[in-house]
């Protein structure tokens, strides 16, 4: 694959989907609740499923697991099948191609395994049971992948840290800084920096500021943790809120125009990343 520049290329694609009509299929606009999508038998065929991550927060930040969902789980499934050659899965309830087939994941359930990757979001609100912890650990160990993002400021930083050293103790597997030099920012897109993406909501209110928790969220950082053959198991985004460049690209042009293509170029260059590592 040859390597482009993520927003120019990103930019031009997504403005002539938009262009040819492909915004009726991109979700846009909603701020309610829609229940979990759980796995069926139906779910997983060999091609790219969405997974997202359920679990228990014990305080409120956002919205918790479901954070951005399902708006960020159907737009960036809809444009990784645009953007790459990667098959993405599609619902076919209704016995013709519908929305892409993403899923919500609880921990216990069988359906882990098949996850390409699992993306949580407010993840510095998280608790994970025992049973939880190892599940994940055995989900990573196994070749499995985690991208975190979307928590924000100190105590949600070193919550996810605490949780995630539970899944993966520190002793053994270090939290260590992901350069912009490492190969998940070169798969695709040669991303060259980590922008700092508030929530839309905020953006607005704020008249354009990006740092949700002021002093306390002063820069996006970029942690990992790899594992014996420094393959990297874990992605932490911590103090940007990169889905919502995906659920927010058809609600506001501005919006768009500064956030989106850099959020797509990451999000793609992350999933090309965890499938062939």
């Amino acid at each position: 694959m040859h390597r482009r520049s993520a927003v120019a290329v990103v930019v031009a694609v997504l403005a002539i989907g938009v262009g040819l009509g492909y915004a009726q299929q991109i979700f846009s606009g909603y701020y309610g609740y829609t229940p979990p999508r759980f796995p069926t038998a139906n779910s997983f065929k060999g091609a790219f499923n969405m997974c997202r991550v359920m679990f228990t927060s014990n305080r409120r930040e956002k919205r918790g697991w479901d954070t951005d969902y399902p708006g960020a789980d159907i737009n960036f499934s809809i444009r990784l099948g645009e953007l790459t050659k990667v098959n993405v899965t599609m619902s076919t309830e209704s016995g013709e191609a519908e929305d892409p087939e993403y899923v919500t994941i609880p921990l216990a359930d069988e359906a882990l395994f098949e996850c390409p990757m699992l993306v949580l979001e407010d993840a510095g609100t998280a608790r994970f049971s025992d049973l939880e912890v190892s599940r994940l650990r055995q989900y990573l160990l196994k070749g499995g992948f985690i991208l975190s993002a979307d928590y924000w400021g100190t105590q949600a930083g070193e919550q996810f840290d605490e949780e995630i050293g539970r899944v993966l103790p520190r002793s053994q597997y270090p939290i260590v800084d992901v350069p912009m030099n490492h190969a998940i920012f070169h798969t695709l897109f040669e991303v060259k920096k980590i922008p700092q993406v508030s929530s839309i909501q905020f953006w607005r209110m704020s008249g354009g500021e990006v740092s949700e928790r002021g002093e306390d969220s002063p820069a996006p950082d970029t942690r990992g943790i790899v594992d014996g053959h420094g393959r990297l198991m874990v992605l932490m985004m911590h103090n940007t809120d990169i889905p919502d460049g995906w659920e927010r690209e058809a609600e506001d042009p501005e919006y768009f125009y500064r956030f989106s293509p850099d959020t797509y170029a990451i999000g793609i260059d992350v999933v090309l990343y965890s499938m062939t590592h």
